[in-house]
């Protein structure tokens, strides 16, 4: 079942059960898709990546968002951002382990023959590639600059 009929079966079934939490955020994803197929033309359906590459990009507002009302003191706009947020996160592929990143990480270093901060560039192109939609590309660059600053 393709993403976005997942998402329109999953809003019915929110609004029968009036979970307005969870509707904002699954509307939230419905637009997302929505905008994105518009850019990509009107008969093209988006790929597997490119719904996670979307999912991924709201889920990071969402964070960034409840990071700065929390410095504001704005509880009640950070509760509404995390519940969406928690929604979208429904719909991600597993996030990896901090612990799990720093293995691939070292892996990716030791097959590329990385050897210095200088070959951030080349360990970041893989790392993105083999951690895609399982990590977040902050995470891994901080992981590799350490790694590569270290070795």
């Amino acid at each position: 079942m393709a993403l976005q009929d997942k998402i329109d079966q999953d809003i019915k079934l929110a609004m029968l059960a009036k979970d307005n939490a969870r509707l904002r955020g699954l509307r939230a994803i419905k637009a997302a898709i929505l905008l994105a197929k518009t850019e990509k033309g009107p008969a093209e359906t988006l790929t597997q990546d490119t719904e996670t590459r979307v999912l991924q990009k709201l889920a990071k507002q969402r964070k960034e968002s409840a990071e700065i009302y929390q410095q504001q003191s704005r509880d009640d706009l950070y509760q509404i951002e995390m519940e969406e947020l928690a929604v979208i996160e429904s719909y991600l592929p597993k996030q990896r382990s901090r612990e799990e990143i720093e293995r691939a990480v070292k892996q990716i270093i030791a097959e590329s023959g990385a050897s210095s901060p200088k070959d951030m560039g080349k360990v970041m192109g893989l790392a993105n590639q083999q951690l895609a939609g399982e990590a977040d590309g902050k995470t891994i660059a901080e992981i590799a600059k350490a790694l590569l600053a270290g070795n």
